[in-house]
């Protein structure tokens, strides 16, 4: 995975608002209409709408239209990226860690001699 890889940056540019959040917590529970989503908000219709753009290019959901009513569902197969990178850097920093603890533990042996 390259270290600049734009669809993680949209990724966590979505990930990053908490309203954003929260739209993908209700989504999780099952698909719903625009109007849902913005209630709890308090938001106006547009703002939510741009919200709603920013989780869709993400590829975080996925909206379809039935008339006047838009309807949102999560797409949870797209934090797939996000989660590899965390395990990627969960891993680097283990692995750090364990060196750290090795040196440490070399270095007090050092001194009890």
């Amino acid at each position: 995975m390259a270290k600049h890889d734009p669809d993680l940056s949209l990724l966590f540019h979505a990930l990053a608002d908490a309203t954003r959040r929260s739209m993908l917590a209700r989504l999780a529970q099952g698909p719903a209409r625009v109007t849902d989503l913005a209630e709890p908000t308090g938001l106006r219709l547009p703002t939510i709408m741009r919200h709603l753009a920013v989780l869709e290019e993400a590829g975080l959901i996925s909206t379809s239209k039935d008339g006047r009513i838009r309807t949102c569902a999560i797409r949870p197969e797209a934090m797939e990226p996000a989660r590899a990178w965390m395990e990627e850097q969960r891993a680097v920093w283990a692995a750090r860690l364990d060196r750290l603890d090795a040196f440490v533990m070399d270095v007090m042996k050092e001194r009890e001699r």
